[in-house]
């Protein structure tokens, strides 16, 4: 009984070396992976959402297996959620993941996670931004009431990196709410501010949502003949030039 067990270990041992080892045939590493998933168990699909985090030279192998990772634990539902958020927590890239997250979870499950990820992604400098982008990026796409999604990503507009600003911009676009217009017309004037496509996109959004410019009129009024002659301020509103 007890070698038996043992034997089992050291075989998904081996299975999950050949399934995460980049130097591995395609083939192999798909067997391997078969294998994990028809185990099925926490250390099985800990093993599988792995094969996110590396990339083989052959790219359009590379994506087939991880479009069919995807599908693999889609397929398997709720137990692939406890697996997938462990490995989520250290993901370099989370692109691939919160696709599977996106199908497994409900809205409410999935809110806890991208909070439990965003708690480890406070605005400001990091080396690699790549995993708040594509946190942003994926909001941008999900279908939760905007509201939700604005009031996580709003404070990345005044982020250290100039992407991460814009691509918080334009999930706001996809994603518009009124409540986001005090804060894109502050971080627009702000003096830290110099990248004037970040400013336009966010002039564009504040005058294409007709949202007041109220609480920050005279500063817009002062940075428009810098930025952009395709804006005029009529009232409390930014217009767009036609």
């Amino acid at each position: 009984m007890v070698f038996g067990l043992f034997n089992k270990e050291k075989a998904l041992k081996k299975t999950i070396e050949r399934a995460n080892n980049v130097m591995s045939q395609s083939a192999d590493r798909w067997a391997a992976m078969e294998k994990l998933r028809d185990v099925g168990s926490d250390e099985a699909l800990d093993a599988l959402c792995r094969r996110f985090s590396f990339t083989y030279d052959k790219t359009i192998e590379d994506q087939q297996e991880k479009d069919w990772a995807v599908a693999s634990l889609v397929s398997l539902g709720a137990p692939a959620l406890g697996p997938l958020r462990r490995y989520m927590k250290k993901a370099k890239n989370l692109g691939y993941p919160l696709k599977v997250l996106g199908q497994i979870a409900s809205e409410e499950k999935i809110f806890d996670v991208i909070d439990e990820l965003l708690s480890d992604e406070e605005p400001g400098y990091v080396r690699d931004p790549k995993r708040r982008i594509d946190i942003i990026e994926w909001l941008g796409e999900w279908t939760a009431k905007p509201v939700d999604i604005v009031n996580r990503v709003l404070p990345y507009v005044e982020d250290f990196d100039e992407n991460v600003r814009f691509k918080t911009v334009e999930t706001i676009s996809r994603k518009p709410d009124a409540g986001a217009a005090v804060t894109l017309c502050r971080a627009m004037v702000r003096e830290e501010e110099e990248s004037k496509r970040f400013q336009i996109r966010c002039a564009e959004i504040i005058a294409e949502h007709k949202w007041p410019i109220t609480s920050h009129r005279d500063e817009v009024a002062s940075l428009l003949p810098k930025l952009s002659n395709k804006f005029r301020i009529e009232g409390e509103t930014l217009v767009a030039v036609s």
